[in-house]
């Protein structure tokens, strides 16, 4: 066994280290978390099924080819474990050394979204169509960049061994970074993917060991914020009425509270074990709108019951365990931190989605990672989990 550097060929990334060390005894296979990889996996596959059975009858969407969503969905999946093979392969490390150029071409997507290149679905600016049924959401990469570029800044003097903490100079730069695309996003407006980057911010800072002023400043930030934007009308009409309809349910049932209230019937009539696959009534009945994207745990729900749901969660329960191990037993604050804000991330978007389901949560559009129908959302996710694998890799066996 060579210890933590036998990957160390300027960095254990370059192609010319070859891939012939994938079969050696110490070997990148070996180093890998794979209860997190086949947890992903599993809810990819899963959520393969869940998007065929919600558009296997919806000729309006899957142009007359019940196999449309499937077949994009498995091809979207295969993409993104290459895009997380490159980024193992690259490694976390060597991407530390383009943070800036990534992040400036994070900014340039978001704001192609608000020129006439941008379109509008379902209320928010926040897609680029690029015709023959391709789109790409700049903002789900955002996620990543943020978490990286904060990761740098924080990071830097603790690992070169300047400083045990950042100081309140560091903080403020990392979060000056942060606050760029934040109000660019808000300005789509794009709500939901503003306040995953705001738990994305709040995870990096606890887990870079900065003071607790900041983080507790910045939740009374927050709170006053909202205040700000709802008095200024910041918000479209179609967000305030969603929050309208999550406070009180039966403000609107046949408009702006029918999303969640078919998704309550949905996932209550599912019971402990289901209607069985492909005979769910409110899936079948179409009842449920957007059902293969945001509301994807309402076909588990009714079709799969209690037991169904539970797996989902179960799954990206393990995903969320490995993840906190990894950020735990890093061998440096920037693997810490990386690690920490895709826990963030993945945790609060997942109880996000499933909470808006069940009625707990306001509807706010936030996918559910690796099931969800679309393409950004699973490339982005798989990066993280590239990110993360990497991270583990590059520790030292014993950890």
């Amino acid at each position: 066994m060579t210890g933590v550097n036998s990957f160390s060929v300027s960095g254990y990334g370059p192609a010319r280290a070859g891939w012939t060390r994938l079969l050696a005894r110490d070997s990148l296979t070996r180093r890998l978390d794979w209860p997190m990889l086949v947890a992903a996996v599993a809810l990819s596959l899963l959520g393969s099924v869940l998007v065929y059975s919600a558009t296997r009858n919806r000729t309006e969407i899957n142009q007359g080819d019940q196999y449309y969503f499937l077949v994009r969905h498995l091809m979207n999946t295969g993409i993104g474990l290459v895009l997380m093979i490159g980024t193992i392969w690259v490694g976390h490390r060597q991407l530390r050394n383009v943070v800036p150029i990534l992040y400036g071409l994070s900014l340039v997507g978001i704001l192609a979204v608000l020129t006439p290149l941008g379109a509008t679905i379902n209320g928010s600016r926040n897609w680029i169509v690029f015709g023959g049924g391709f789109s790409l959401q700049p903002a789900e990469f955002v996620k990543i960049t943020i978490i990286l570029g904060m990761a740098m800044i924080l990071a830097a003097r603790v690992d070169a061994g300047d400083k045990k903490y950042p100081d309140h100079r560091t903080v403020l730069q990392s979060l000056g970074l942060a606050a760029v695309p934040i109000l660019i996003v808000l300005l789509m407006p794009d709500l939901g993917t503003v306040l995953v980057m705001v738990t994305i911010i709040l995870g990096v800072l606890l887990a870079s060991g900065a003071s607790n002023r900041w983080v507790f400043g910045l939740l009374a930030t927050g709170v006053i914020g909202c205040v700000v934007i709802w008095q200024l009308h910041i918000l479209d009409q179609y967000q305030i009425a969603r929050f309208a309809a999550f406070a009180n349910p039966s403000l609107d049932p046949a408009g702006v509270g029918y999303n969640t209230n078919q998704a309550r019937i949905a996932i209550g009539s599912g019971g402990l074990t289901g209607a069985g696959l492909f005979h769910g009534s409110q899936t079948t009945g179409q009842f449920v709108p957007e059902q293969q994207t945001d509301f994807v745990f309402t076909v588990a729900g009714e079709e799969l019951g209690f037991v169904g749901a539970g797996l989902i969660i179960v799954l990206l329960g393990v995903i969320l365990w490995r993840a906190c191990r990894i950020a735990r037993e890093a061998t440096e604050l920037y693997g810490t931190i990386v690690a920490a804000g895709i826990v963030a991330w993945f945790a609060f978007q997942a109880f996000e989605n499933i909470g808006m389901t069940l009625g707990i949560m306001p509807v706010t559009g936030l996918p559910l990672p690796f099931v969800s129908y679309g393409g950004s959302s699973m490339f982005a996710v798989w990066v993280a989990v590239g990110l993360l694998q990497s991270i583990r890799v590059q520790r030292p066996m014993s950890a």
